[in-house]
């Protein structure tokens, strides 16, 4: 219960991070998919956002079937996967981000938006980086 609970906070926080990102809609598709009896047994009528539905999920948290424990956790480890990406694109463009964004409010793909927009001025360490992670 400890772990689900770690899980489901780190899913919330991802929510937050990669609203409208690719990766954010493949964690929210594999929580939907493995769980969809409990989602539709216990959260059906919960208003999406917030952490709402996971919150859901956390309350019948002893009562989840071992294929949406699986889901929790795979969406968990693909949190973390995307994380140590986005840090590494984050180093690696610091130099870029910093003289060509420094502008830009972070959050819904803003910040990548402006890189791809910077794309002949960027040094090659992120060009490398953005390749290296699928973001280009």
């Amino acid at each position: 219960m400890k772990r689900t609970l770690i899980v489901l906070i780190a899913l919330g926080i991802m929510s937050l991070l990669f609203t409208n990102a690719a990766w954010g809609e493949n964690l929210v598709q594999t929580v939907t998919e493995g769980c969809k009896v409990e989602l539709e047994k216990y959260c059906r009528n919960v208003t999406p956002g917030e952490g709402r539905v996971l919150a859901c999920l956390y309350a019948y948290g002893d009562k989840l079937s071992p294929k949406c424990e699986y889901a929790l956790y795979d969406a968990a480890a693909q949190l973390e996967r995307a994380v140590a990406a986005l840090s590494y694109v984050a180093n690696e463009c610091d130099e870029d981000l910093d003289k060509y964004c420094s502008a830009v409010a972070p959050g819904e793909g803003r910040l990548l938006d402006c890189l791809n927009k910077k794309e002949k001025q960027l040094t090659k360490r992120c060009k490398q980086a953005l390749k290296d992670v699928g973001l280009k």
